[in-house]
């Protein structure tokens, strides 16, 4: 049997990804060569300190932002090649986000958020199927101020979901949420992986997290110090920290 290349093993393939702002004549060196690479249907995570760099790594994995040099490559997609309306293209098919604070859109109900994302996904699963999966079929004609935050973040996991995307990335999903419903909302991901193949990407502060990925990336000033694989992975309600 041929060997098989490393692109083609890995799902998420980066390279020497650099980035840096520049504010007046003030250089700031966000990113210093990142190289990472997680496999299809993965869970990874991304830990570091405030100011490590996470979000913007994440935010160029996603397609939202763009690095200064440096190969991305996910799923055989060469992202940092990618014109603004392929970009556009890759983060609507391609690419589910969960973000700390929600962002669902308060005028409409927990059906229509996830609806809106729905209608312009080539290939999305069903609403009513997402909705199920995270335990929020009976809170579909709510509205998001009715919602408390661990249930509002299972329907930003729903909306992320239904698209069926290849990619989704977490930044700091339990961030403001309390012990019990984070646990809660790890276990929901887990078990999003698993029942759909969705590789997973998930950036935290939270070093309990990680037993529950395959590989671990700590970041620090913008640098990736260690990386660890995890042979064997914790189920999410076995965390504790």
């Amino acid at each position: 049997m041929l060997a098989v290349s490393r692109m083609e093993r890995m799902f998420i393939d980066i390279s020497n990804l650099k980035k840096s702002y520049t504010s007046g004549v003030v250089v700031t060196d966000v990113l210093k060569g990142i190289g990472l690479q997680l496999e299809r249907g993965k869970i990874g995570v991304i830990l570091g300190p405030s100011g490590s760099g996470k979000s913007t790594l994440m935010n160029i994995i996603g397609g939202i932002d763009r690095g200064d040099s440096g190969r991305v490559i996910v799923d055989g997609i060469e992202v940092s090649d990618l014109s603004d309306d392929r970009l556009t293209g890759y983060r609507r098919e391609h690419v589910g986000f969960v973000f700390q604070f929600y962002n669902l859109v308060p005028n409409l109900t927990v059906g229509e958020n996830i609806e809106v994302v729905s209608n312009i996904s080539k290939e999305p699963l069903d609403t009513d199927e997402v909705l199920a999966a995270v335990a929020m079929q009976d809170k579909k004609h709510r509205f998001p101020r009715e919602l408390s935050g661990g249930e509002q973040q299972r329907v930003s996991i729903a909306r992320a979901v239904v698209k069926n995307p290849r990619l989704l990335l977490c930044d700091e999903p339990t961030g403001a949420l309390d012990y019990v419903t984070s646990r809660h909302i790890l276990q929901l991901l887990q078990q999003v992986n698993q029942q759909y193949g969705t590789t997973i990407l998930m950036v935290t502060h939270n070093t309990a997290i990680a037993a529950m990925s395959n590989r671990v990336f700590k970041l620090r000033g913008g640098e990736i110090v260690e990386e660890a694989v995890n042979e064997t992975t914790v189920a999410a309600e076995g965390i504790e920290w």
